[in-house]
């Protein structure tokens, strides 16, 4: 591990290939090291919860058994690892490979990079995004906050007709809408892809993610006038700083999602386009933390979730459909 002088976040201590290989020379490593994130305090029952488990030293059917609610479990259950075949280093270099690099890994790099097939490397990818996804818990920003939306996708003329469809606001039938919030006292971020721009679905975005003596700074959409403690940019007839009103925080984060959407994924669907807004402002979040604490962090919200791939693959109506290919193959 190194701790660089350039510019940037140089307090960070961040980690070579040759410390990640050092820090995982196992797949056995690994495994403990996923053990150490999810249970700090000693392993505890996947199912129920309970201290009181026993370990086979077999392994069979898996590594521990719950005196409690007598069901076997590993360190994968009820996890994003649940059931996966692959061994514990190789999701552990995944994580690495994807806290590290802030524009994204495709997953094409992915399955060069880790040795498996592009359907697993696909997979893969997907389910550590979806360790940044957090439904339940809405970030509340004391502010001040800067908020404002971007539209991503390609030329309508170049979509096929159903997701040309789907797509509306004020980007174009083009662009898919998506709205973020930035607050500056702690530089965090929270972003979603939404249906349309309209005060309907501004306001309530904002006023979820903010207190009510929180000052929101916005560009001069005519849809955020309902807010309170509100000052806007009106960048219309030129107008981009006004005293503290601005919106390049914000706009920056925007920026860097963009160069990921451009020069490393080329083309993202709209159908998963939130998975990669989450990626980004989820490792926007940790960018921070030195490199092995963001690794830590990211293994410890596998925890509890689970993405199928054939969640994955199956089209509105839930059936199966062919593997998103919204990345270079």
């Amino acid at each position: 591990m190194s701790k660089g002088k350039a510019p940037g976040k140089n307090w960070r201590q961040g980690m070579t290939l040759a410390a990640f290989f050092d820090a995982f020379p196992s797949d056995e490593a690994a495994e403990t090291w996923f053990v150490e994130q999810r249970w700090p305090d000693g392993v505890r029952c996947a199912h129920c919860d309970s201290a009181n488990v026993a370990e086979r030293a077999n392994r069979k059917p898996r590594q521990w058994r719950c005196r409690d609610c007598r069901k076997d479990f590993s360190v994968r259950t009820d996890t994003l690892m649940h059931n996966t075949k692959l061994g514990h280093r190789t999701w552990a270099l995944a994580i690495y490979l994807i806290v590290t690099n802030l524009k994204g890994v495709s997953s094409m790099k992915l399955h060069r990079d880790l040795g498996v097939c592009y359907s697993t490397a696909w997979h893969l990818s997907h389910r550590i995004r979806e360790a940044y996804a957090d439904n339940e818990n809405v970030m509340r920003f004391a502010g001040p906050v800067e908020v404002d939306e971007t539209f991503i996708g390609g030329k309508a003329k170049n979509m096929h007709a159903k997701d040309r469809a789907k797509l509306t606001g004020r980007g174009g039938v083009d662009k898919a809408a998506v709205l973020g919030i930035k607050d500056r006292g702690t530089n965090r971020v929270t972003a979603q892809v939404i249906d349309r721009v309209d005060a309907k679905t501004l306001l309530p975005f904002v006023q979820d993610r903010t207190t009510d003596t929180t000052t929101v700074y916005t560009d001069g959409e005519p849809a955020y006038r309902g807010l309170s403690n509100h000052e806007y940019v009106a960048h219309s007839v030129g107008e981009y700083v006004r005293g503290q009103a601005h919106t390049n925080g914000i706009e920056s984060f925007w920026a860097m999602l963009k160069r990921g959407y451009v020069g490393t994924y080329h083309q993202l669907s709209p159908k998963h386009l939130h998975r990669y807004v989450n990626e980004f402002a989820g490792r926007h979040n940790q960018r921070p933390l030195d490199t092995a604490d963001q690794m830590a962090r990211t293994a410890r919200r596998l925890d509890g979730k689970r993405l199928e791939y054939a969640e994955l693959v199956a089209d509105v109506a839930g059936t199966v459909a062919e593997p998103d290919r919204s990345e270079p193959w």
